[in-house]
């Protein structure tokens, strides 16, 4: 039973699934563009946002390998996953990054959206447009609408929590098609 936190290197996750009977799931915590950007053949998309509801009927005794893109949102699942009594969770060192880096394939899914940063940029500039066109035809009081955004781009490049992206990782075209989540 773990109670801390388990590193599990490239190296050692590919001897565990050599040489063990359990062979691991791979879930990957990224949100669907990630995913279908590229991904650890087998491994299932399972965004961090929906690890509780996808989870609730799991058995706790799993052996899951966790993934992201380094290490950071999959420690944050794995703790999710600790406390709902998830017991065999560890979390592949360095994420996809890693995996690249040591020259492991990645698979790409046939339908890839904009990444999540391109459909930001997009949005934001579209709403700054909007907003300077409103203020020059109706009322200048429309530019508080481009403070608001410069404002919310701000915030989120110093604590790295985008609100619009995530609002934009829930629309239809970010989602995956047909739910991997549950084959685990």
């Amino acid at each position: 039973m773990l109670h801390k936190y388990d590193y599990i290197t490239i190296y050692s996750y590919i001897r565990k699934e050599d040489l063990s009977p359990l062979t691991p799931t791979i879930l990957d915590v990224r949100e669907y563009p990630e995913f279908a950007s590229g991904h650890i053949e087998g491994s299932l998309s399972l965004p961090l946002s929906r690890i509780g509801k996808a989870t609730a009927a799991w058995d706790r005794a799993l052996y899951l390998t966790l993934v992201c893109k380094s290490g950071k949102r999959a420690n944050v699942a794995r703790l999710l996953m600790m406390d709902m009594g998830f017991t065999s969770i560890h979390v592949l060192e360095g994420g996809i990054d890693s995996w690249r880096q040591s020259g492991k394939p990645l698979q790409s899914a046939t339908r890839k959206p904009w990444s999540l940063e391109r459909q930001v940029r997009i949005g934001a500039g579209l709403l700054v447009l909007l907003t300077i066109a409103l203020a020059h035809f109706v009322s200048p009081w429309f530019l508080l609408g481009t403070t608001f955004i410069g404002v919310g781009l701000t915030f989120a490049g110093i604590s790295d929590i985008c609100l619009m992206g995530t609002l934009l990782a829930r629309l239809p075209w970010n989602k995956s098609p047909g739910c991997s989540c549950g084959a685990a």
